[in-house]
């Protein structure tokens, strides 16, 4: 498949120049997922439904940037029931024991890309979450361009798949470790369109 879409993607005429080409996030196919351990016997997951940020590929210097915004209030684990207590599983996580979206509303990724072959393998980055920015590197499990079939091929459509892992205590989130695990789990799901 990463074939297909390579040989497809560089028959485009936006793809035959050395220049590098700047892509918008596409907000309605980027779900920042991730997993956290709850009591030791299963891995629970969760989401973020808004995420903006761009991507820049230079094909020809086989260079790569990213930066991604996620609003953080739009933390979203599937539990939107009461179920007999006084806030929901999301209205916790939006507190001061976690998120703390009152006073950190956004938490960001910024990261240069290692290449093999002809596309991105690995995502080399700075996480900023509740105002401290520490290392994490995500793997690219999967990566391809294409002409977007949704408007004829007039632009492209670039995505990945990534994976990664941190500690969040090591940026001031300790609230109820080690009954919920100190490390998460990232899936990743980025789609990024090239303007009109």
């Amino acid at each position: 498949m990463h074939r297909k879409l390579a040989a497809t993607a560089l028959a485009l005429p936006l793809a035959a120049g050395a220049q590098p080409a700047t892509y918008e996030i596409d907000p309605d196919h980027t779900f920042p997922h991730f997993m956290i351990q709850h009591l030791g016997v299963s891995w629970m997951h969760g989401r973020f439904n808004k995420t903006s940020g761009k991507l820049v590929l230079d094909r020809a210097a086989k260079t790569g940037s990213v930066e991604v915004t996620i609003e953080t209030a739009s933390v979203d684990t599937g539990a939107h029931e009461l179920r007999g207590r006084t806030r929901t599983r999301d209205e916790h996580l939006r507190t001061a024991d976690f998120f703390n979206v009152q006073e950190f509303p956004t938490m960001t990724y910024k990261g240069s890309a290692k290449w093999n072959g002809e596309w991105p393998s690995e995502v080399q980055g700075q996480l900023t979450l509740l105002g401290v920015t520490r290392p994490v590197t995500l793997k690219v499990d999967s990566f391809g361009c294409a002409p977007d079939p949704r408007i004829k091929g007039k632009r492209e459509v670039c995505g990945a798949n990534a994976s990664g892992s941190f500690k969040r205590s090591d940026f001031g989130m300790k609230f109820a470790i080690p009954g919920v695990s100190d490390e998460i789990r990232l899936q990743v799901q980025l789609e990024a369109l090239r303007p009109l």
